[in-house]
């Protein structure tokens, strides 16, 4: 039985990440769970009124999550007809970081899928702010959906690694389930101008070999150039389904997430965004 969280704004974008959640899910035992944090609702138009307008107004904005929320389980079971699937409305008096990842612990949640923006979100950038605030924050892998990106199976996933990391088994699991269920190649790539690798490099390499029996896993080294540029290429040159890095300590997507934007490097969202967390849980 999966275990999937998906937050809502109650957004196309949303909507769309749902849809695109229940594909990949479809022949699979899942649980569904579909958050609306509302915190940021309440306290940031009401934050100055006295305290019984802001319970009141809390009030409403609750009940109205709730609302949506069942309206939406309700919607959703009527058009799925899914046995495998079951749904659970959770409203959240949090912030969106906090709720993903209070639920996440409390319900042992495998996936969070969302879309890369939200109802307020530029149509100019790539990830919305809640999105990237995500990655950054919430310690559980993280797809991304794109909401041009109609649904398909994943036959072809690139894995940017330079090897450093320790990769952690429940993710590589994760990562593993999806590229046999989807009969896919899974393209580990790494950028660098050195061929040879130190050894901490080849236990890594051969730790993520070991872990990923079920994906047709080939490597590949290209030269050093601008990183963002040289993935943004590959998946276009060889058409590349979903992209998946590992958000660490010292990591590309940690640099990028951190000192700048993605869209000021230049990643670009065309295919879905696995974000894997090599954190603590």
């Amino acid at each position: 039985m999966k275990n999937i969280l998906i937050p809502t704004d109650f957004s196309n974008n949303a909507d769309h990440a749902i849809s695109y959640a229940l594909n990949i899910f479809k022949c699979e035992r899942a649980n569904f769970y579909f958050l609306h944090a509302y915190a940021d609702e309440v306290y940031g138009p009401y934050h100055k009124v006295d305290p019984e307008t802001f319970e009141e107004q809390k009030k409403i904005i609750a009940d109205d999550s709730e609302n949506k929320l069942n309206k939406l389980v309700t919607e959703t079971q009527t058009k799925t007809h899914n046995p495998l699937h079951k749904y659970e409305a959770v409203p959240a008096f949090e912030s969106l970081v906090d709720a993903l990842n209070n639920f996440a612990d409390l319900k042992n949640i495998d996936l969070i899928i969302m879309g890369t923006k939200g109802n307020t979100a530029s149509s100019k950038i790539t990830f919305g702010s809640n999105t990237v605030q995500v990655f950054k924050y919430v310690k559980c892998p993280v797809l991304a959906v794109p909401d041009q990106y109609d649904y398909s199976q994943a036959k072809k996933i690139l894995f940017p690694s330079n090897y450093m990391i320790p990769y952690k088994r429940r993710e590589l699991k994760l990562l593993d389930i999806l590229a046999g269920e989807f009969k896919a190649e899974v393209h580990s790539l790494y950028i660098s101008d050195f061929v040879d690798l130190s050894h901490r490099q080849l236990d890594n390499k051969k730790f993520l070999e070991e872990s990923l029996p079920h994906a047709r896993l080939s490597f590949v080294t290209i030269g050093v150039e601008n990183r963002a540029k040289a993935i943004s290429k590959y998946i276009a040159d060889y058409n590349m389904d979903l992209l998946v890095m590992v958000n660490s300590r010292h990591s590309f997507l940690e640099d990028m997430l951190y000192k700048s934007t993605i869209d000021e490097i230049g990643l670009s969202s065309t295919i879905p965004f696995l974000v894997m967390q090599n954190l603590s849980r």
